[in-house]
């Protein structure tokens, strides 16, 4: 539903959002261009990461997948073992590419491989709501516009509940994946895996990617502080 907040927190929002996205495709692209001197690809680096950190041997294995900048790490439900399995996905501009892009994204994924195995605890808190953060992100915000259509005030809140764990969740994420580009770039760089003079265009190349989780918890803090809005004009006028 459309209202005069839509027009004041949320199209901006979105508006950012698609400009961080557009920067960080323009950015990615630009150092996928800068060959890494090591010559090491994606996949070749993620490989030596892990092996540094006591997960190599088939513990988290590497996939090649398709399309530009899907790269992801992703974990399995635990298996009779008692072991979880894992792996991590490389996209086509990472997983044969040797570039300084390549070589950023792929160590970015091997720091959210180590954060999980080390017990990062945002990670698994994170890991903890995601199944209410995505029922509240997918049925929120239809609930709560029910609320508004059929002046139904518990209705609205309830969707304002709902929404909320989404914006946990994005609240929980931006800080993870800052701390995996973190964990990441202090590997390349005392590992020598990339030169002194890449780190910086490395740095860019996660910086601009970590801006899209900002901008999305930006869109997502946006939509709820209209509802809780909405939710208070209509106290108002009780």
């Amino acid at each position: 539903m459309f209202d005069i907040w839509t027009l004041v927190l949320v199209m901006p929002a979105i508006g950012f959002s698609f400009l961080v996205r557009q920067r960080c495709m323009s950015t990615l692209k630009r150092y996928s261009q800068v060959a890494a001197k090591s010559g090491q690809t994606g996949q070749q680096v993620a490989d030596r990461m892990l092996e540094l950190n006591n997960l190599s041997g088939g513990t988290v294995p590497i996939r090649a997948v398709q399309g530009a900048w899907s790269d992801h790490f992703a974990r399995g439900k635990k298996a009779q073992n008692g072991k979880v399995a894992q792996w991590i996905g490389l996209s086509e501009p990472v997983h044969g590419v040797a570039s300084i892009s390549a070589t950023a994204v792929a160590a970015h994924e091997v720091g959210h491989a180590i954060q999980f195995n080390s017990g990062y605890k945002l990670m698994k808190l994170r890991t903890a709501i995601r199944p209410v953060s995505t029922f509240g992100s997918r049925f929120g915000p239809w609930v709560a516009s029910m609320g508004i259509m059929f002046g139904f005030g518990p209705l609205l809140n309830i969707g304002i509940v709902l929404f909320s764990g989404a914006v946990l969740f994005s609240l929980l994420t931006l800080p993870s994946e800052l701390n995996a580009s973190s964990r990441a770039l202090a590997i390349l760089r005392d590992n020598n895996m990339l030169a002194p003079d890449e780190i910086p265009g490395a740095r860019k190349a996660l910086n601009a990617a970590a801006m899209t989780y900002f901008a999305a918890l930006l869109v997502n803090c946006m939509h709820l502080i209209r509802l809780i809005l909405l939710s208070r004009r209509r106290g108002r006028r009780r």
